[in-house]
C-alpha cells in the first residue's frame, strides 16, 4: 500500500558535543498539508528540518520520502533533487542577479554551451504567473522588497519542482499586507499538492493557514494534532511544559526624574524632527508600521548613523554622540533589530561576545584581560538570563535565536547602563523566551533604568509599555499613555502619512 505521507521521519536522533539535539523524534507530512512545527528556541525544530534538507546527518532513525525509505544520509543537492526546498528566515538570494537568474541558480538552462536566457525568463515568468506574482523577471532581486524576494524564493523552489517546502519564520520581516499576500500564496501551493512545513513563533497567525500541529520540546516529539482541536493555551503549554499564566508580565512603578531627552532629531529621510522625553523606571514603547523610521531613530540616537540636527540630553546635560562608543561611554546601549548582523560576532565564542563590549571593565591599565573578572561577568549573564548553551566557548552562531537574543541583551547588563534601547527584541523567539525578555525589561525598570522599546507587535507594545510614541513616515504622529492606548488608536496614528501631492499636480 502506497504511503499517504510525503515525509515520514521515525526515531530520529542527533547529538552535538555536549548536547542531545534530537532524541527519538518522529515527524510526518502529507501532500497538500500545512504542518506547523512548533517549539521553544532550542527545541530541535531547525535541527530536524536540516536533517530533512541534507544540511545535517542523522545519528539514528529512518527517513521515508514518498513511501520509499532513504537508506543513506541525505546531501543538500540530493534533497533538492527529491523535491525538498527550504525558505530560510534570512533569505538566500543573490541581490546582484535578476529574478530569472536567481530562480535558475544552480539549474541553469544551456543552449550550445551558452546560457539560454530566453528560455529561463520565459519559464520564470510562467512559474510567477501560476502563483499570481506580478513581477518582471529582469528586475534585480536587490531592488525588491523583502516580501517580494521571499515570493521569488518560493517560485524558485517550485521551478525546481519542489514537493516539500520548509518555511522558517517566513513572516518575521513582513507587514500585515505582505503577510496576507504570503498566506494567499501558501493556499495556492497547498492546492497544488505541495506539503508545507511551517515554523513560526507568531502563534496568532497559525489559524489562517495551518491544518495540523507538531510540537517539540527539549529535542523530543511531544504531540501531533489537528490545529482545530487545540487552544492557544494548550499549544503554549505543550511547547514549554507548563502553563504561562501571563503573556505580558509588567510591573507598575512610580515615574521618577527625567533621565533622557531627544529634541528635534534629524538623520536622513526617515528621522525627521523627532522629540521625546524618557524617565527613570519607565518603558517607552515606539510603535509604527514597517518603514516608519523607528529603527533609524534608534541607530541615530546610538551614533550608528550620522545625525544632521537635534540634541540629546542625559540627566539634564547635553551629550555629543557621534559614534556608538560615545553612547556606550555615557551609558546608552542598544540591542539592535538584526542581532546576527549588528548585535553578535557569530564566529566568536559566547564568552567573547559578552566580554567584547566590556573590555574596559575587565582589563588592567596595561590592556591585559583579567580572566577571573571575565569568567564572573560571563557566568552572571548566562545565569541571570537562563542562556541555554553547551559551553561558553561555543560559537554564538550555534545558539538558537532566542538564546542569541539573550546574549545580545546580556552583554550590556554588566555595565551600569542608564538608557537601554531594545529594537524588536522578541522577533523570531518563542513564547517563553519572550516572557523572559519582558521580565528583564521589568528588572531594568525596577532599578530605575530608562527603557526604550521598539516593536512591530501591537499586543506586545500595549502589554509592556507605560507610554507609547507612534511614528509614521519618519515623524512622531502621536503619544499615548498606556491607559488610553488601543490597537485601533495606534493604527490610526501609524497611518497619518503626509499629503505629498499638491492640488493640481495629479
Amino acid at each position: 500500500m502506497e504511503s499517504q505521507y510525503v515525509v515520514e521521519m521515525n526515531h530520529i536522533t542527533k547529538s552535538f558535543p555536549g548536547v542531545m539535539a534530537l532524541d527519538d523524534v518522529q515527524f510526518r507530512l502529507k501532500a497538500g498539508q500545512v504542518m506547523a512545527l512548533l517549539g521553544e528556541n532550542g527545541a530541535g525544530k531547525s535541527t530536524l528540518v536540516k536533517i530533512l534538507s541534507g544540511v545535517y546527518t542523522r545519528d539514528e532513525g529512518e527517513i521515508i520520502l514518498y513511501g520509499e525509505q532513504i537508506e543513506t544520509n541525505l546531501k543538500p543537492r540530493q534533497a533538492q533533487e527529491l523535491g525538498i526546498a527550504i525558505i530560510h528566515q534570512e533569505l538566500n538570494m543573490c541581490a546582484h542577479l535578476n529574478i530569472a537568474e536567481n530562480m535558475f541558480l544552480g539549474h541553469e538552462r544551456l543552449k550550445r554551451r551558452l546560457l539560454d536566457n530566453k528560455t529561463m525568463h520565459k519559464r520564470a515568468k510562467e512559474v510567477l504567473d501560476s502563483l499570481e506574482i506580478d513581477l518582471d523577471t529582469h528586475t534585480l532581486v536587490g531592488d525588491l522588497a523583502v516580501s517580494k524576494q521571499q515570493m521569488v524564493e518560493i517560485a524558485r523552489a517550485l521551478q525546481a519542482n519542489a514537493k516539500i517546502l520548509i518555511m522558517d519564520e517566513p513572516t518575521s520581516a513582513l507587514t500585515n499586507v505582505e503577510i496576507e499576500q504570503l498566506f494567499t500564496l501558501i493556499r495556492a501551493l497547498k492546492a497544488k499538492g505541495v506539503g508545507i512545513i511551517y515554523i513560526s513563533h507568531r502563534l496568532e497567525e497559525l489559524q489562517h493557514i495551518v491544518d495540523t500541529v507538531t510540537i517539540m520540546r527539549d529535542g523530543r516529539f511531544i504531540i501531533e494534532k489537528p490545529f482545530a482541536e487545540l487552544t492557544m493555551n494548550q499549544i503554549i503549554s505543550y511547547m514549554v511544559g507548563r502553563e504561562i499564566k501571563e503573556k505580558f508580565p509588567r510591573i507598575d512603578t512610580d515615574r521618577k526624574a527625567k533621565r533622557f531627552s531627544v529634541s528635534n532629531l534629524h538623520a536622513g529621510p526617515m528621522v525627521r524632527n523627532i522629540s521625546f522625553d524618557l524617565y527613570e523606571g519607565e518603558i517607552l514603547g515606539i510603535a509604527g508600521l514597517m518603514g516608519a523610521g523607528r529603527t533609524e531613530t534608534s541607530r541615530a540616537i546610538f551614533g550608528a548613523d550620522p545625525k544632521t540636527g537635534g540634541t540629546i540630553t542625559l540627566n539634564g546635560k547635553e551629550v555629543s554622540i557621534n559614534h556608538p562608543n560615545d553612547a556606550i561611554v555615557h551609558g546608552i546601549v542598544l540591542a539592535p533589530e538584526d542581532r546576527k548582523k549588528d548585535g553578535l560576532c557569530t564566529k566568536l565564542s559566547i564568552r567573547e561576545n559578552i566580554a567584547l563590549p566590556n573590555l574596559d571593565m575587565i582589563t588592567s591599565r596595561f590592556g591585559i584581560i583579567n580572566r577571573k573578572k571575565e569568567a564572573k561577568l560571563v557566568a552572571n549573564v548566562v545565569k541571570d538570563l537562563h542562556v541555554k548553551l553547551a559551553s561558553i566557548e561555543s560559537d554564538a552562531a550555534a545558539l538558537s535565536g532566542g538564546n542569541q537574543q539573550k546574549v545580545v541583551v546580556g552583554k550590556w547588563l554588566a555595565r551600569e547602563s542608564k538608557v537601554v534601547i531594545f529594537d524588536e527584541p522578541t522577533r523570531g523567539i518563542d513564547v517563553a523566551a519572550k516572557v523572559e525578555i519582558y521580565h528583564l525589561m521589568n528588572e531594568l525598570k525596577a532599578k530605575g533604568i530608562a527603557v526604550l522599546f521598539i516593536s512591530s507587535e501591537m499586543p506586545e507594545i500595549l502589554g509592556i509599555a507605560d507610554r507609547i510614541l507612534v511614528m509614521c513616515d519618519g515623524r512622531v504622529t502621536g503619544e499615548l499613555m498606556r491607559e488610553e492606548a488601543t490597537q485601533e488608536r495606534i493604527m490610526e496614528l501609524a497611518t497619518q502619512f503626509e499629503n505629498k501631492f499638491e492640488i493640481g499636480t495629479l
